[in-house]
């Protein structure tokens, strides 16, 4: 089965040709990271139109490196929630009109689920049941990935999540945005023990976490230093940084896979590129016995082709949408709807 993807939730506009839920023919993405930079965070509107400028081009260009014409896409997935709604709405939009000129059903994904997905692209023999951390700019989630759609949450921040947390110390540090690749690169040359953090605990919630006040520490020390005029060593912050995360997210994924008895763990999204976290755990999973999946940096952020994987499995459990589907800023990945 051949799906055309459409991933906009933010401001990566990606288009995908997927075979089967598992074999990738074409992944075009358009990133608009510089065009952001400039705003040290994503500006919606000018995320959103950007993706109307460049969807059909990248439609086509995906097509045609699949070596494909539009009469062989068999259905067309789109990314619905969450994310951004008006970067949402645009790709909800030409993905409904070209499913609906087509003739072919409309699979709508979460974006969640797509994420997760990631890992059948790099790891043809991963099935569930599996546990999965999926802990990007937008979310930090533990969830029980208990069949390719029964996913059920067992713990997620109460507040920012870790890539967000990442963008924002990246920025008092003086690092450019998105934040997540200058601070690992920042980290490798400094002490991970020299700046005591807080990890967040939630009374009655093992699997929860909370990022904002590690972020306000380190917000609250760069600008100390800096009202004082004091130097201080920003590399030794950022491996303080990236240590109080991987020590919120890694014993707490590996408590989840020993409380449901798997032997399998999987971790997903941007933040899953950062190499002091995929290090950390590697060394637990090998500790434990369980086999870490951990998908390539490519596949680690947004991409087209994680939400036509997905939406292979969707489509096999009877996901279909018409064109009266929305598009949702907000929605748990256990509590879908459409």
């Amino acid at each position: 089965m051949i799906i055309l993807a459409v991933e906009s939730s933010c401001d990566e506009t990606a288009i995908a040709i997927t075979r089967n839920g598992r074999e990738v023919l074409a992944d075009e993405i358009f990133p608009q990271a510089d065009m952001h930079a400039l705003y040290g965070g994503v500006v919606p509107e000018i995320a959103s139109r950007n993706h109307i400028n460049v969807i059909s081009k990248l439609a086509d260009s995906a097509l045609s490196k699949a070596g494909l014409t539009k009469a062989d896409i068999d259905a067309v997935a789109v990314t619905y929630a969450p994310g951004l709604i008006g970067a949402l709405l645009v790709g909800l939009n030409f993905a409904k009109g070209l499913a609906l000129s087509l003739g072919v059903p409309l699979i709508p994904v979460h974006h969640i689920r797509g994420h997760i997905a990631a890992n059948y692209i790099a790891f043809p023999e991963l099935e569930p049941p599996f546990v999965s951390l999926i802990v990007s700019g937008g979310n930090t989630i533990i969830a029980d990935v208990k069949d390719y759609t029964d996913i059920r949450i067992m713990g997620y921040s109460r507040d920012d999540a870790a890539g967000e947390c990442f963008d924002k110390a990246a920025r008092v540090l003086g690092l450019p945005y998105p934040g997540g690749k200058p601070m690992d690169d920042l980290a490798q040359g400094g002490d991970d023990t020299a700046f005591k953090l807080p990890i967040a605990k939630i009374d009655g919630h093992p699997y929860d976490m909370s990022f904002s006040g590690l972020k306000t520490a380190v917000v609250n020390m760069a600008h100390n230093a800096s009202q004082k005029g004091e130097e201080f060593d920003k590399a030794s912050l950022a491996a303080s940084f990236t240590k109080a995360v991987s020590d919120s997210l890694v014993p707490r994924a590996m408590m989840a896979v020993e409380e449901l008895g798997y032997d399998k763990i999987s971790i997903a999204g941007g933040v899953a590129a950062n190499s002091r976290i995929r290090a950390d755990f590697e060394k637990a999973a090998k500790k434990a016995g369980v086999k870490l999946y951990a998908p390539p940096l490519k596949l680690c952020g947004d991409n087209g082709a994680m939400i036509g994987c997905q939406g292979y499995y969707e489509y096999l459990a009877g996901a279909r949408a018409g064109s009266d589907l929305n598009a949702y800023a907000t929605m748990e990945v256990d509590k879908i709807h459409y």
